[in-house]
Protein backbone atom coordinates (compact mmCIF):
# COMPACT_ATOMS: atom_id res chain seq x y z
CA UNK A 1 0.00 0.00 0.00
CA UNK A 2 1.28 3.40 -0.60
CA UNK A 3 1.89 5.95 1.75
CA UNK A 4 -0.80 8.30 0.34
CA UNK A 5 -3.55 5.46 1.50
CA UNK A 6 -2.05 4.79 5.04
CA UNK A 7 -3.06 6.22 8.50
CA UNK A 8 -0.61 6.01 10.93
CA UNK A 9 -2.09 6.99 14.18
CA UNK A 10 -0.53 8.25 17.66
CA UNK A 11 -2.49 7.45 20.78
CA UNK A 12 -0.18 10.21 23.63
CA UNK A 13 0.19 13.70 23.43
CA UNK A 14 3.71 13.81 25.07
CA UNK A 15 7.37 14.21 24.03
CA UNK A 16 7.60 10.42 22.51
CA UNK A 17 4.38 11.23 20.31
CA UNK A 18 5.30 14.32 19.09
CA UNK A 19 9.10 13.34 17.97
CA UNK A 20 7.39 9.95 16.44
CA UNK A 21 4.84 12.46 14.58
CA UNK A 22 7.84 14.77 13.49
CA UNK A 23 9.98 11.40 12.56
CA UNK A 24 7.12 10.02 10.12
CA UNK A 25 7.23 13.03 8.44
CA UNK A 26 11.10 13.71 8.51
CA UNK A 27 11.32 10.15 6.87
CA UNK A 28 9.29 11.45 4.08
CA UNK A 29 5.96 9.24 5.03
CA UNK A 30 2.86 10.99 3.01
CA UNK A 31 0.01 9.33 4.98
CA UNK A 32 -2.52 10.29 7.14
CA UNK A 33 -0.60 11.15 10.70
CA UNK A 34 -2.83 11.40 13.86
CA UNK A 35 -2.00 12.53 16.72
CA UNK A 36 -4.48 12.04 19.94
CA UNK A 37 -4.05 13.52 23.44
CA UNK A 38 -5.96 13.46 26.37
CA UNK A 39 -4.91 17.09 27.34
CA UNK A 40 -5.48 20.16 25.98
CA UNK A 41 -2.37 21.42 25.60
CA UNK A 42 -0.23 21.07 22.66
CA UNK A 43 2.84 18.15 23.61
CA UNK A 44 4.93 19.33 25.57
CA UNK A 45 8.63 17.97 27.86
CA UNK A 46 7.83 17.24 31.26
CA UNK A 47 11.74 17.80 32.70
CA UNK A 48 10.39 21.81 33.34
CA UNK A 49 7.44 20.65 35.42
CA UNK A 50 9.97 19.32 38.05
CA UNK A 51 12.47 21.66 37.05
CA UNK A 52 13.02 25.21 35.52
CA UNK A 53 9.46 26.36 35.29
CA UNK A 54 8.17 24.83 38.23
CA UNK A 55 10.91 26.96 40.10
CA UNK A 56 9.84 30.22 38.18
CA UNK A 57 12.93 30.48 36.00
CA UNK A 58 11.65 29.66 32.42
CA UNK A 59 8.50 30.82 31.09
CA UNK A 60 5.30 28.34 30.41
CA UNK A 61 6.12 28.51 26.21
CA UNK A 62 9.35 27.15 26.45
CA UNK A 63 8.09 23.30 27.77
CA UNK A 64 6.29 22.84 24.00
CA UNK A 65 8.33 20.21 22.24
CA UNK A 66 6.91 22.30 18.65
CA UNK A 67 5.23 25.78 18.02
CA UNK A 68 1.57 25.14 17.46
CA UNK A 69 1.77 26.44 13.65
CA UNK A 70 4.34 23.80 13.02
CA UNK A 71 1.70 20.43 13.28
CA UNK A 72 -0.79 22.22 10.79
CA UNK A 73 2.36 22.79 8.61
CA UNK A 74 3.46 19.31 8.94
CA UNK A 75 0.07 18.07 8.24
CA UNK A 76 -0.45 16.44 11.38
CA UNK A 77 -3.98 15.76 12.42
CA UNK A 78 -4.80 16.82 16.17
CA UNK A 79 -7.41 15.38 18.70
CA UNK A 80 -6.50 17.15 21.41
CA UNK A 81 -8.68 17.03 25.25
CA UNK A 82 -9.97 13.30 23.67
CA UNK A 83 -9.05 10.34 25.48
CA UNK A 84 -9.20 6.74 23.89
CA UNK A 85 -10.93 4.91 25.58
CA UNK A 86 -11.38 1.39 23.09
CA UNK A 87 -8.99 0.25 20.98
CA UNK A 88 -10.53 -2.62 18.81
CA UNK A 89 -7.61 -4.62 17.37
CA UNK A 90 -9.79 -6.55 14.99
CA UNK A 91 -10.88 -3.65 13.20
CA UNK A 92 -7.74 -1.50 14.09
CA UNK A 93 -10.06 1.59 15.03
CA UNK A 94 -9.42 3.71 18.07
CA UNK A 95 -12.25 4.96 19.39
CA UNK A 96 -12.57 8.70 21.26
CA UNK A 97 -14.19 10.02 24.19
CA UNK A 98 -16.90 11.84 22.22
CA UNK A 99 -17.65 8.69 20.25
CA UNK A 100 -15.29 9.55 17.24
CA UNK A 101 -13.79 6.13 15.66
CA UNK A 102 -10.36 6.25 13.81
CA UNK A 103 -9.13 3.88 12.05
CA UNK A 104 -5.46 3.03 11.56
CA UNK A 105 -2.52 0.91 9.59
CA UNK A 106 -0.42 1.29 11.73
CA UNK A 107 -0.98 2.16 15.93
CA UNK A 108 1.78 3.79 17.95
CA UNK A 109 0.55 3.79 22.34
CA UNK A 110 2.92 6.49 23.65
CA UNK A 111 0.35 6.45 26.89
CA UNK A 112 2.98 7.73 29.17
CA UNK A 113 2.47 7.50 33.47
CA UNK A 114 0.64 8.20 35.90
CA UNK A 115 1.33 9.43 39.75
CA UNK A 116 0.83 6.96 42.54
CA UNK A 117 -1.45 7.90 44.94
CA UNK A 118 -1.44 7.98 48.68
CA UNK A 119 -3.66 5.18 49.95
CA UNK A 120 -4.77 7.18 53.36
CA UNK A 121 -7.34 9.61 54.81
CA UNK A 122 -7.33 13.15 53.75
CA UNK A 123 -5.95 12.81 50.07
CA UNK A 124 -9.77 14.81 49.40
CA UNK A 125 -8.17 17.50 51.05
CA UNK A 126 -7.42 20.79 48.79
CA UNK A 127 -3.96 21.37 49.63
CA UNK A 128 -2.83 17.68 48.39
CA UNK A 129 -1.02 17.57 45.25
CA UNK A 130 0.68 15.86 42.23
CA UNK A 131 3.07 16.24 39.74
CA UNK A 132 2.78 14.77 36.37
CA UNK A 133 1.05 17.16 33.44
CA UNK A 134 1.55 20.65 32.89
CA UNK A 135 -1.54 21.94 34.72
CA UNK A 136 0.09 20.09 37.56
CA UNK A 137 2.80 21.88 37.35
CA UNK A 138 0.72 25.54 36.57
CA UNK A 139 -0.87 25.16 40.11
CA UNK A 140 1.96 23.70 42.29
CA UNK A 141 4.31 26.69 40.69
CA UNK A 142 1.08 29.09 42.23
CA UNK A 143 1.06 27.14 45.63
CA UNK A 144 4.98 27.06 46.21
CA UNK A 145 4.97 30.84 45.37
CA UNK A 146 2.23 31.66 47.97
CA UNK A 147 4.35 28.99 50.47
CA UNK A 148 7.39 31.28 50.36
CA UNK A 149 5.24 34.60 50.29
CA UNK A 150 3.27 33.17 54.05
CA UNK A 151 6.08 30.98 55.63
CA UNK A 152 4.12 28.11 54.84
CA UNK A 153 5.11 24.51 54.89
CA UNK A 154 4.85 21.72 52.32
CA UNK A 155 5.49 18.40 53.13
CA UNK A 156 6.22 15.57 50.58
CA UNK A 157 6.44 12.27 50.28
CA UNK A 158 9.19 10.62 48.81
CA UNK A 159 12.56 11.11 48.59
CA UNK A 160 12.89 10.41 44.39
CA UNK A 161 13.98 12.22 41.87
CA UNK A 162 10.72 14.68 42.04
CA UNK A 163 10.48 14.60 45.90
CA UNK A 164 13.79 16.20 45.52
CA UNK A 165 13.51 18.46 42.75
CA UNK A 166 10.35 19.88 44.51
CA UNK A 167 12.15 20.37 47.62
CA UNK A 168 14.74 22.41 45.52
CA UNK A 169 12.14 24.60 44.00
CA UNK A 170 9.76 24.94 47.23
CA UNK A 171 13.16 26.27 49.12
CA UNK A 172 14.16 29.34 46.11
CA UNK A 173 10.86 30.02 46.84
CA UNK A 174 11.16 30.10 50.42
CA UNK A 175 9.08 27.70 51.77
CA UNK A 176 9.37 25.36 54.79
CA UNK A 177 9.85 22.04 53.35
CA UNK A 178 9.63 18.01 55.24
CA UNK A 179 10.61 15.33 52.95
CA UNK A 180 9.08 12.07 54.24
CA UNK A 181 10.83 8.79 52.73
CA UNK A 182 10.41 5.38 54.23
CA UNK A 183 14.18 4.53 53.38
CA UNK A 184 16.93 5.47 55.06
CA UNK A 185 18.27 8.02 52.38
CA UNK A 186 16.97 9.98 48.83
CA UNK A 187 16.80 7.81 46.46
CA UNK A 188 17.40 4.24 47.66
CA UNK A 189 16.08 2.37 44.46
CA UNK A 190 17.94 4.33 42.10
CA UNK A 191 21.52 5.17 43.26
CA UNK A 192 21.77 3.26 46.76
CA UNK A 193 22.28 4.14 49.87
CA UNK A 194 26.29 4.63 49.29
CA UNK A 195 24.99 7.83 47.03
CA UNK A 196 21.93 8.73 49.12
CA UNK A 197 23.73 10.64 51.78
CA UNK A 198 25.40 13.31 49.34
CA UNK A 199 21.59 14.61 48.89
CA UNK A 200 20.79 14.62 52.38
CA UNK A 201 23.61 16.98 53.09
CA UNK A 202 22.83 19.12 50.34
CA UNK A 203 19.15 19.57 51.02
CA UNK A 204 19.79 20.14 54.89
CA UNK A 205 22.07 22.65 53.65
CA UNK A 206 19.62 24.42 52.47
CA UNK A 207 16.97 23.98 54.70
CA UNK A 208 15.04 21.29 53.73
CA UNK A 209 14.31 18.56 56.71
CA UNK A 210 13.75 14.83 56.46
CA UNK A 211 12.05 12.17 58.05
CA UNK A 212 13.62 8.64 57.15
CA UNK A 213 12.22 5.61 57.90
CA UNK A 214 8.32 6.70 57.86
CA UNK A 215 5.06 6.56 55.92
CA UNK A 216 2.15 9.01 55.66
CA UNK A 217 -0.97 7.53 57.35
CA UNK A 218 -2.94 10.61 57.30
CA UNK A 219 -3.21 14.15 56.01
CA UNK A 220 -5.43 15.71 58.99
CA UNK A 221 -7.15 18.91 57.62
CA UNK A 222 -10.08 21.19 58.56
CA UNK A 223 -12.80 22.69 56.37
CA UNK A 224 -11.00 20.98 53.50
CA UNK A 225 -7.93 22.63 53.84
CA UNK A 226 -4.27 20.64 55.21
CA UNK A 227 -3.29 21.30 58.37
CA UNK A 228 -0.41 18.43 59.49
CA UNK A 229 1.07 14.98 58.43
CA UNK A 230 0.96 12.25 60.07
CA UNK A 231 3.42 9.28 60.28
CA UNK A 232 3.41 5.41 61.33
CA UNK A 233 5.94 5.58 63.71
CA UNK A 234 3.80 8.56 65.62
CA UNK A 235 5.48 11.98 64.40
CA UNK A 236 3.13 14.62 63.24
CA UNK A 237 4.59 17.66 61.03
CA UNK A 238 2.94 20.80 60.23
CA UNK A 239 1.47 21.58 56.98
CA UNK A 240 0.14 23.86 54.68
CA UNK A 241 0.45 21.44 51.10
CA UNK A 242 1.24 18.15 50.84
CA UNK A 243 2.66 16.45 47.82
CA UNK A 244 2.82 13.04 46.59
CA UNK A 245 6.04 12.06 45.25
CA UNK A 246 5.86 8.21 45.08
CA UNK A 247 6.53 7.23 41.53
CA UNK A 248 4.40 6.82 38.76
CA UNK A 249 2.44 4.01 37.23
CA UNK A 250 2.68 2.91 33.28
CA UNK A 251 -0.75 3.91 31.38
CA UNK A 252 -1.57 0.45 30.03
CA UNK A 253 -4.80 0.01 30.59
CA UNK A 254 -5.91 0.50 26.99
CA UNK A 255 -3.52 -2.20 25.79
CA UNK A 256 -4.69 -4.48 28.46
CA UNK A 257 -8.08 -4.25 27.76
CA UNK A 258 -7.04 -4.83 24.59
CA UNK A 259 -5.37 -8.01 24.86
CA UNK A 260 -2.04 -7.14 24.42
CA UNK A 261 0.91 -8.83 26.68
CA UNK A 262 1.82 -6.60 29.84
CA UNK A 263 4.86 -7.19 31.46
CA UNK A 264 5.09 -8.51 35.10
CA UNK A 265 5.37 -5.84 38.31
CA UNK A 266 8.38 -7.54 38.54
CA UNK A 267 9.45 -5.88 35.57
CA UNK A 268 8.22 -2.63 36.40
CA UNK A 269 4.76 -3.46 34.55
CA UNK A 270 3.95 -1.51 30.89
CA UNK A 271 3.40 -2.95 27.58
CA UNK A 272 5.36 -5.44 26.67
CA UNK A 273 7.46 -4.58 23.25
CA UNK A 274 10.50 -6.70 21.40
CA UNK A 275 13.60 -4.92 20.41
CA UNK A 276 11.76 -2.66 17.44
CA UNK A 277 9.07 -1.60 20.17
CA UNK A 278 6.50 -3.15 18.41
CA UNK A 279 3.76 -5.02 20.87
CA UNK A 280 2.52 -8.76 20.64
CA UNK A 281 0.26 -7.12 17.90
CA UNK A 282 2.73 -6.59 14.35
CA UNK A 283 0.35 -3.14 13.82
CA UNK A 284 0.78 -2.02 17.16
CA UNK A 285 4.24 0.00 19.12
CA UNK A 286 4.62 1.77 22.24
CA UNK A 287 7.07 4.10 23.48
CA UNK A 288 8.00 5.98 26.17
CA UNK A 289 7.41 5.81 29.72
CA UNK A 290 4.65 3.11 29.07
CA UNK A 291 6.76 0.57 27.42
CA UNK A 292 8.71 -1.97 28.49
CA UNK A 293 11.47 -2.79 26.32
CA UNK A 294 13.34 -5.88 25.63
CA UNK A 295 17.17 -6.06 26.56
CA UNK A 296 18.82 -8.81 25.54
CA UNK A 297 21.82 -7.15 26.61
CA UNK A 298 20.80 -6.89 30.12
CA UNK A 299 18.85 -10.18 30.29
CA UNK A 300 15.38 -8.70 31.26
CA UNK A 301 12.76 -5.96 30.12
CA UNK A 302 13.58 -2.43 30.84
CA UNK A 303 10.89 0.32 31.35
CA UNK A 304 12.39 3.62 31.51
CA UNK A 305 10.33 6.65 32.99
CA UNK A 306 12.72 9.79 31.28
CA UNK A 307 12.82 12.37 29.28
CA UNK A 308 15.42 10.42 27.28
CA UNK A 309 13.80 7.52 26.26
CA UNK A 310 10.93 9.77 25.24
CA UNK A 311 12.56 11.62 22.94
CA UNK A 312 14.68 8.81 21.09
CA UNK A 313 12.24 5.71 21.67
CA UNK A 314 9.26 7.68 20.16
CA UNK A 315 11.52 8.75 16.84
CA UNK A 316 12.89 4.51 16.89
CA UNK A 317 9.08 3.07 17.06
CA UNK A 318 8.16 5.72 14.21
CA UNK A 319 11.16 4.29 11.77
CA UNK A 320 9.85 0.85 12.80
CA UNK A 321 6.10 1.56 11.75
CA UNK A 322 7.65 2.64 8.75
CA UNK A 323 9.65 -0.57 7.83
CA UNK A 324 12.96 0.29 8.83
CA UNK A 325 15.47 -2.40 10.82
CA UNK A 326 15.45 -0.89 14.55
CA UNK A 327 17.11 -2.12 18.03
CA UNK A 328 16.07 0.08 20.59
CA UNK A 329 19.15 -0.22 23.11
CA UNK A 330 20.48 2.96 23.85
CA UNK A 331 21.78 3.23 27.44
CA UNK A 332 19.16 4.64 29.98
CA UNK A 333 19.59 8.42 30.70
CA UNK A 334 18.67 10.82 32.81
CA UNK A 335 19.47 13.93 33.95
CA UNK A 336 18.36 16.64 37.30
CA UNK A 337 18.77 19.70 38.71
CA UNK A 338 18.72 20.73 42.54
CA UNK A 339 19.94 24.19 43.72
CA UNK A 340 23.92 24.77 42.50
CA UNK A 341 24.15 20.58 42.05
CA UNK A 342 23.70 19.09 38.48
CA UNK A 343 23.73 15.43 37.54
CA UNK A 344 23.93 13.38 34.51
CA UNK A 345 22.97 9.45 35.18
CA UNK A 346 23.67 6.46 32.42
CA UNK A 347 23.19 3.11 33.00
CA UNK A 348 21.10 0.77 35.41
CA UNK A 349 22.38 -0.34 38.45
CA UNK A 350 19.30 -1.11 40.97
CA UNK A 351 19.98 -2.09 44.35
CA UNK A 352 21.51 -5.67 44.42
CA UNK A 353 22.93 -5.65 41.02
CA UNK A 354 26.17 -3.90 41.69
CA UNK A 355 28.99 -5.14 44.41
CA UNK A 356 31.34 -1.78 44.24
CA UNK A 357 31.05 2.03 43.89
CA UNK A 358 33.99 3.49 42.49
CA UNK A 359 33.98 7.71 43.13
CA UNK A 360 36.23 9.51 40.99
CA UNK A 361 36.81 13.71 42.30
CA UNK A 362 35.96 14.98 45.40
CA UNK A 363 32.20 13.52 47.05
CA UNK A 364 32.74 15.89 49.37
CA UNK A 365 32.50 19.08 47.33
CA UNK A 366 29.77 17.48 44.94
CA UNK A 367 32.00 17.64 41.75
CA UNK A 368 32.54 13.87 40.71
CA UNK A 369 32.01 10.62 38.93
CA UNK A 370 30.21 7.81 40.52
CA UNK A 371 30.40 4.01 38.81
CA UNK A 372 28.19 1.27 39.52
CA UNK A 373 29.90 -2.36 38.70
CA UNK A 374 29.67 -5.71 39.05
CA UNK A 375 32.47 -7.96 38.50
CA UNK A 376 34.60 -4.91 37.76
CA UNK A 377 31.94 -3.99 34.68
CA UNK A 378 30.39 -0.53 34.51
CA UNK A 379 26.80 -0.63 34.56
CA UNK A 380 26.14 2.83 35.37
CA UNK A 381 27.92 5.85 35.84
CA UNK A 382 26.73 9.50 37.58
CA UNK A 383 28.28 12.72 36.91
CA UNK A 384 28.03 15.12 39.75
CA UNK A 385 28.94 18.94 38.27
CA UNK A 386 31.39 17.38 35.88
CA UNK A 387 30.10 18.09 32.65
CA UNK A 388 30.99 16.50 29.30
CA UNK A 389 31.79 13.26 30.03
CA UNK A 390 28.62 11.51 29.69
CA UNK A 391 29.41 10.10 25.97
CA UNK A 392 32.56 8.25 27.45
CA UNK A 393 30.68 6.96 30.46
CA UNK A 394 27.97 5.35 27.99
CA UNK A 395 31.19 3.98 26.46
CA UNK A 396 32.22 1.97 29.17
CA UNK A 397 28.94 0.88 30.17
CA UNK A 398 28.46 -0.47 26.50
CA UNK A 399 31.76 -2.03 26.56
CA UNK A 400 31.11 -4.43 29.10
CA UNK A 401 34.67 -5.46 30.04
CA UNK A 402 36.62 -5.17 33.60
CA UNK A 403 37.83 -2.11 34.32
CA UNK A 404 40.86 -1.28 37.02
CA UNK A 405 38.62 0.17 40.03
CA UNK A 406 41.60 1.97 40.98
CA UNK A 407 42.47 3.37 37.59
CA UNK A 408 38.64 4.32 37.26
CA UNK A 409 39.22 6.29 41.02
CA UNK A 410 42.38 8.17 39.66
CA UNK A 411 41.59 11.20 38.02
CA UNK A 412 44.90 11.32 36.06
CA UNK A 413 44.01 8.51 34.19
CA UNK A 414 41.78 9.64 31.11
CA UNK A 415 38.59 7.78 31.05
CA UNK A 416 39.07 7.43 27.60
CA UNK A 417 42.03 5.48 28.24
CA UNK A 418 40.20 2.78 30.12
CA UNK A 419 37.47 1.67 27.72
Amino acid sequence: MVDAHRTFVIVGGGLAGAKAAETLRSAGFSGRVILIGDERDHPYERPPLSKGYLAGKEERDSVFVHETAWYAGADIELHLGQPVTVLNRDARSVELGDGTVIHYDKLLLATGAEPRRLDIPGTDLAGVHHLRRLAHSDRLRNVLAALGRDNGHLVIAGAGWIGLEVAAAARGYGAEVTVVEPEATPLHRVIGPELGQIFTDLHSDHGVRFHFGGRLTEIVGQDGMVLAVRTDDGEEHPAHDVLAAIGAAPRSALAEAAGLDIAPPAQGGGIAVDTSLRTSDPHIYAAGDVASVDRPGLGTRLRVEHWANALNGGPAAARAMLGQEVSYDRVPYFFSDQYDLGLEYSGWAPPGSYDQVVIRGDAGKRQFIAFWLRDGKVLAGMNVNVWDVTDTVQALIKAGQPVDPDALADPSVPLESLI
